[in-house]
């Protein structure tokens, strides 16, 4: 499974992880959420190899993944970033087909197989009608639908989303994460940063939540996103309403924060059975 142990890292002097630590195994969903600054990025910089300051260990089946060439890393962990930058004149097949780079050799032509994988990966977002648009012909959330199919395609074990649903409307949030949520069950170990704590509650079989870059608590949904903890985390009084068997966190105003009460205690931590159903799913 993918670990992450006591990961302390920053850029420079400045330390932005404080002993993080957390696993997904495969046939699992994790969610990583937390208020702005909390670090969310910042982790999955380091689990790229992008991040200046990096201690601790990330392993994926005990393989150290900061010690691998990037070509290597490549081929075990794919993110779909927050803002990808691709040349515009780039079409959204040659984008997508770009996630077969780390199979290719040294200025080799994408082989049958490659061309394969880009167009399951176009098929399974449904950008098969615009596989030979340009990205600057593209809406912004048609252009983030691009880069979770060039992950895709990059058929890496480790799926990584930094704010997957960013640009999307509601049907293709709920499309894009019921997808993520099939990748895992089908094997892939799926590591999702969310803002929407619904969404991490209907989706994830385990929620990671993170305040000054230290776990807070890792666990099933409805044991970490707690009212008092989400109140004390967020600064937002929540209601958890359960309707028609799925539970809800319904946001009732601010609340006065208490700014790193709980991310300077041990962090509290449940046991999240492999495959697990996420409540009120």
């Amino acid at each position: 499974m993918l670990k992450l142990e006591q990961v302390r890292g920053g850029y420079g002097r400045t330390m932005v992880l404080h002993g993080v630590t957390f696993q997904v195994a495969p046939g699992q969903m994790v969610a990583l959420v937390g208020p702005n600054a909390a670090g969310k990025s910042t982790v999955v910089r380091a689990l790229t190899g992008r991040l200046p300051t990096l201690q601790g260990r990330i392993t994926w089946q005990g393989r150290d993944v900061t010690h691998l060439r990037p070509r290597e890393r490549a081929r075990l962990v794919a993110v779909v970033p927050q803002n990808g930058a691709w040349p515009a004149h780039f079409t959204v097949a040659q984008t997508v087909l770009l996630g077969r780079t780390p199979y290719l050799p040294w200025w080799g032509a994408p082989r049958p197989a490659d061309v394969a994988a880009a167009r399951q990966a176009l098929d399974a977002l449904g950008l098969t009608a615009l596989a030979d648009r340009p990205l600057a012909r593209l809406s912004g959330g048609e252009r983030q639908r691009v880069l979770i199919a060039r992950a895709l395609a990059q058929d890496t074990p480790v799926l990584v989303l930094d704010e997957p649903t960013t640009y999307l409307d509601w049907r293709v949030q709920l499309e894009v994460l019921a997808l993520a949520r099939q990748r895992a069950r089908a094997g892939l170990a799926v590591l999702a940063v969310l803002h929407d704590l619904n969404l991490a509650v209907r989706f994830a079989d385990a929620v990671v939540l993170l305040q000054h870059g230290r776990v807070v608590a890792f666990g099933p949904p409805d044991r970490v996103l707690t009212p008092e903890r989400v109140a004390q985390v967020y600064g937002v009084a929540v209601e958890r309403l359960v309707h028609r068997g799925r539970l809800y966190l319904i946001p009732q105003g601010p609340v006065p924060a208490t700014p790193g009460r709980i991310a300077e205690g041990q962090p509290q931590v449940w046991p999240v059975a492999q495959g697990q159903a996420p409540v009120g799913r």
